[in-house]
């Protein structure tokens, strides 16, 4: 499949048949995240791929998945063939920044303008869900502000912090987000030339 048209397939799927996918399958797109960049290769990222039908369930009820359900709409988080758990450690990036190759003039971590663990875990994010579409499967992401405590379920380490979860699998129909009603912004107040050119509407 070529770039543009994974890109152009690529939406969040919140259903899934029942079709099993293959467990290398599964590791060529977990692969995929570790190809996204990262600042100074602080490498901070890292997921927990979870295939086991008894972890998905509790991810989903972790979820608060039954009330999801209760509004219409179909078991998203435990229909999904697997569960990749996106994290990110800040700490990685201030331990990469503090080496010697990445100390300022002063001897001194840089003061990070913008948090790039987070730009790096998007990157990872979006890395995965591309995959998952060039593989012929669907994927769609829950943050982690829909959770109760996963760290805790899944055993993962206090210096990295959960960003959410990739549900993937086979899709089936799904209900219609209303945020799609919004439309895409117009490309011109999206994408400026040589300098930003503010809008007339």
């Amino acid at each position: 499949m070529e770039f543009r048209q994974a890109l152009a397939k690529r939406r969040m799927v919140r259903n899934y048949t029942n079709d099993p996918v293959d467990q290398v399958i599964l590791e060529r797109i977990a692969d995929a995240a570790t190809r996204a960049p990262s600042a100074g290769f602080s490498q901070g990222q890292a997921l927990v791929l979870v295939t086991s039908e008894r972890t998905r369930a509790q991810i989903a009820a972790a979820a608060r998945e039954a009330d999801y359900v209760a509004q219409g709409f179909d078991p998203w988080i435990s229909g999904a063939a697997a569960h990749l758990v996106l994290c990110v450690s800040e700490e990685a990036y201030h331990r990469r920044y503090q080496m010697p190759d990445k100390l300022g003039d002063d001897g001194s971590e840089i003061e990070w303008p913008v948090p790039f663990w987070w730009v790096d875990a998007g990157a990872s994010l979006m890395a995965v869900l591309l995959a998952a579409v060039d593989e012929g499967l669907a994927a769609g992401f829950l943050g982690v502000h829909a959770f109760t405590d996963l760290k805790g379920l899944l055993g993962i380490p206090d210096d990295y912090a959960v960003v959410g979860v990739i549900t993937v699998g086979h899709p089936a129909p799904d209900r219609r987000s209303s945020s799609l009603d919004l439309g895409h912004r117009p490309r011109a107040t999206v994408i400026h030339h040589d300098r930003w050119v503010p809008s007339t509407s």
